[in-house]
């Protein structure tokens, strides 16, 4: 089981995560812990992907495109 955990919400909040959990079909608390978990996971992935690009470098990349071949782009990818 998880934890506890009480809000005081405005009351303008409060209404407008009661209806849009209902147009959603789920409980009050099952919409705000997805959207908890919605958020964390979007802080936790701009973390990692700042992370990650410290680890490389320009100099790296444009070795890498260099190898990338020109071809042209499928007529439905064109702009």
């Amino acid at each position: 089981m998880g934890s506890t955990l009480t809000l005081r919400l405005p009351k303008s909040l409060h209404h407008s995560l009661k209806q849009q959990a209902k147009a959603d079909g789920v409980s009050i608390n099952q919409f705000l812990v997805t959207a908890a978990a919605e958020k964390l996971s979007a802080l936790m992935t701009h973390d990692y992907l700042e992370r990650e690009a410290e680890k490389g470098s320009r100099e790296d990349f444009l070795r890498v495109l260099k190898n990338v071949p020109h071809v042209e782009p499928e007529s439905y990818d064109k702009l």
